[in-house]
């Protein structure tokens, strides 16, 4: 422990701004730009301070560290990566009253070293890749939707404009999916868990792509782990005999894979026999409609989380038991 160096990275979309905690407990910092010259910087910057090995920690905020965090873990340093809310929780906790890029950073680094987060395991390749592709899907279909709103206001003057945009658009995704599909066909692995996804009622080809991107590799211990990944566990509120709050998803968690999985939510529960069941019991059970739908989404992970894991496919009378 005396001699291990930590490091604490505050991700921006444009800069990493650097605490490097020493052995001897002080520190160094740096700004870096988040692009691949700026790691390559920070790469020559550890060396000159004799930092051959380092436990480096930093937040998932939005994408912007996915890329500093592949190329610390794949340079052969210990990575974590923690939810925000838990540095927040500590800088509180330690009655920190400043807030900037640079505090931040150290803040993280003593988080870092008094708690000892989890290793962070960089997915493979291709699973990157297919997160990237879904990623750029999920931001065409923004854009598609954005310009198919103008067109109901637009004057004829960029009418024309819009139309053509819109069609771009169109062939992108088209693009896209194509180039997602075939990145699953050349991966024996993936189009094994592709086909097990395809026997779950109410998953299509734009949801188990996203699905097999973040859940692939099975890196979570148990289906609930995953479903908190999603930002689908629940959230209680309950302090003494007069404070109750109704449960409520925490959503502290992947924005993509809680929306991707919204309309087969809705797909499930409607219009498949297991998801009708599934809606009826919860029905009876006084539950609303919006907590029905989210309690699919929750229940989507589980399904999907399962028979990766067992690889066997669908079964629904294991859902529709209880």
């Amino acid at each position: 422990m005396n001699n291990e160096y930590i490091l604490g990275i505050d991700v921006a979309k444009a800069k990493l701004d650097i605490a490097l905690r020493l052995p001897s407990g002080k520190y160094r910092s740096k700004v870096v730009p988040n692009t691949s010259d700026g790691f390559n910087t920070l790469t020559e910057w550890l060396k000159r301070h004799g930092a051959d090995n380092v436990h480096a920690c930093m937040e998932a905020t939005g994408t912007y560290w996915e890329s500093a965090a592949e190329f610390i873990a794949d340079a052969g340093h210990t990575v974590s990566v923690v939810n925000p809310a838990q540095i927040k929780a500590f800088g509180t906790a330690s009655m920190v009253r400043t807030k900037t890029d640079k505090k931040d950073a150290r803040l993280i680094a003593q988080f870092c070293a008094e708690k000892r987060p989890a290793q962070w395991e960089a997915p493979p390749e291709v699973i990157r890749e297919l997160r990237a592709l879904v990623a750029r899907r999920d931001a065409l279909e923004a854009m598609r939707t954005q310009e198919r709103n103008r067109l109901h206001v637009a004057r004829a003057a960029v009418l024309d404009g819009i139309e053509k945009h819109i069609e771009y658009l169109k062939e992108e995704i088209e693009s896209v999916d194509a180039e997602l599909q075939r990145k699953i066909d050349d991966n024996p692995k993936l189009k094994e868990q592709r086909e097990l996804l395809d026997t779950v009622p109410g998953l299509g080809l734009k949801t188990i792509p996203v699905l097999l991107a973040f859940f692939s590799a099975l890196r979570f211990g148990n289906a609930r782990q995953a479903a908190a990944y999603a930002g689908l566990d629940p959230r209680q509120h309950e302090s003494g005999s007069s404070i109750y709050r109704k449960p409520r998803l925490s959503k502290m968690g992947h924005v993509l894979l809680r929306k991707s999985l919204y309309m087969p939510a809705m797909v499930t529960v409607n219009r498949t026999e297991w998801g009708r069941e599934f809606k009826a019991r919860l029905a009876a059970n006084g539950k609303a409609p919006k907590v029905i739908i989210c309690a699919m989404m929750r229940k989507l992970v589980h399904v999907a989380f399962g028979v990766l894991r067992s690889g066997e496919p669908f079964n629904a009378l294991l859902h529709n038991a209880a």
